[in-house]
C-alpha cells in the first residue's frame, strides 16, 4: 500500500495512491490525515487496504506529486541515527577525530525539529551560503506506537511505513554547534521526505532483516551523484534504531526513524564518484571529507543558490517507488 498527503491546511489531506504512482483515491472516509490514520492503525490499516484494492482494479484521480506535502507534514517526533558508520568514520578522519570503539555496537542519533518539514517540492530556503548548503539522501520509517524498552527484534513489527528523506544539513554551523557539547540544532533546517509513503510489504524481498535492499539515487544538477546500496554496509538495521530511540521512553504512533546518509564502501576503502567505477555519494560532505583525506583539501563546492538535488529510488523494473524528492535551494530573505 502507498499512501500520500496532499497539501491542504496544516497537516494536508490522506490519499491513497497506486503502486505505478498514477493514481489516488481520498482516504476521508478512513481518516483525515495520515497522523489520524496512524493514531488508529490497527483499524485504519484494513480500510486503507481496501481503498487500494479498488484502486488497483481502475478508477481514482489522477496522482500530481508536485502537489503533495511530506506524507507527515509535521511529526510528533523525528529521530535520525547514523546507521551507515563508514560514513561517520569517513566524517571522523578528516578531522583529525578519533573513532570511539562504542560507534560500532551503539547506534548515533539524535532528535531533529519535526514541526516543519518541506514538501518533496518545496524549495530549501537559505539565508546565507556560507552556512554550508548540503542535501543528505536517507531511508526512514514512520512506526505505530512502540512500548518503552521494546528489543531490536520486536520492534521491527512496529515499522509500518517507509519513505525517503533529504535531511537537508548546514555544513558551516555544525562544527560550532557540536563544540557546544549539545548537538545539532540551527544546522539541520526543516527536512523533506518522498512524496509517497509505503508498507514495507511493498517492497517484496527488498526489504529484508529490517533494511531497504535497493539503491538510493541522488541526482545534484542534474548529473548522478550517488546511487550506494541501501542494505549494504549499514551497520544497525531499523529494528536496532527503533529499538535504540525506545530504550528509554514509549514512541507515539507517527514517530519517524532516519537511517542516516547512505554510504558504501570500496573494496573495503572510502568510496568512489559514480564517473570511477564508484557508488557515489549520498551528500557533499562525504566526497569533500575524502578529498581532504586524499588530497588535503576539499574541492568539491556545497550547493549554490540555484542547484537543484533530486532523489529517487527504483525497483527491478525501473519504476519509481516512492516518487521523487526534487528540490532548489533559494536565498531566504531575512
Amino acid at each position: 500500500m502507498k499512501l500520500a498527503t496532499l497539501k491542504d491546511g496544516r497537516d494536508g489531506r490522506l490519499v491513497v495512491v497506486s503502486r505505478d504512482l498514477a493514481r489516488c483515491a481520498s482516504a476521508a472516509n478512513v481518516a483525515p490525515t495520515l497522523q489520524a490514520a496512524l493514531d488508529s492503525w490497527t483499524t485504519a490499516r484494513p480500510e486503507l487496504e481496501s481503498i487500494a484494492a479498488e484502486l488497483e482494479s481502475g478508477g481514482g484521480d489522477g496522482f500530481d506529486e508536485t502537489t503533495c506535502a511530506s506524507p507527515l507534514p509535521r511529526a510528533y517526533q523525528w529521530a535520525d541515527g547514523s546507521a551507515y558508520v563508514n560514513h561517520v568514520e569517513l566524517v571522523r578522519k578528516a578531522r583529525g577525530a578519533e573513532m570511539p570503539d562504542s560507534f560500532w555496537t551503539e547506534p548515533l542519533m539524535y532528535q531533529g525539529g519535526s514541526d516543519s518539514f518541506l514538501g518533496p517540492r518545496d524549495n530549501i530556503p537559505v539565508a546565507e551560503l556560507a552556512w554550508g548548503i548540503d542535501f543528505e539522501a536517507e531511508v526512514a520509517v514512520i512506526t505505530d506506537d512502540v512500548p518503552m524498552g521494546v528489543t531490536a527484534a520486536d520492534a521491527v513489527a512496529h515499522i509500518q511505513l517507509i519513505m525517503l528523506v533529504n535531511d537537508v544539513s548546514l555544513r558551516g554551523l555544525i562544527p560550532g554547534e557540536l563544540a557546544k557539547g549539545f548537538g545539532f540544532f540551527q544546522s539541520k533546517p526543516s527536512s523533506a521526505f518522498s512524496p509517497v509513503a509505503i508498507t514495507p510489504d511493498e517492497l517484496g524481498d527488498s526489504w529484508k532483516h529490517a533494511k531497504v535492499h535497493l539503491p538510493l539515487l541522488s541526482f545534484l544538477n542534474e548529473q548522478a551523484f550517488g546511487r550506494p546500496e541501501a542494505g549494504t554496509d549499514m551497520t544497525f538495521d531499523f529494528g536496532q534504531l527503533v529499538a535504540h530511540a525506545a530504550k528509554s521512553r514509549p514512541l507515539c504512533a507517527g514517530t519517524i526513524v532516519g537511517s542516516g546518509t547512505v554510504s558504501n564502501k570500496l573494496d573495503g576503502g572510502p568510496g568512489k564518484p559514480i564517473a570511477d567505477g564508484g557508488a557515489g555519494y549520498s551528500c557533499i560532505a562525504e566526497i569533500r571529507t575524502i578529498e581532504t583525506i586524499n588530497d588535503g583539501k576539499p574541492t568539491t563546492p556545497f550547493m549554490q543558490f540555484g542547484d537543484r538535488i533530486r532523489i529517487e529510488m527504483r525497483d527491478q523494473n525501473d519504476a519509481s517507488i516512492f516518487g521523487t524528492i526534487d528540490q532548489v535551494v533559494e536565498q531566504y530573505e531575512l
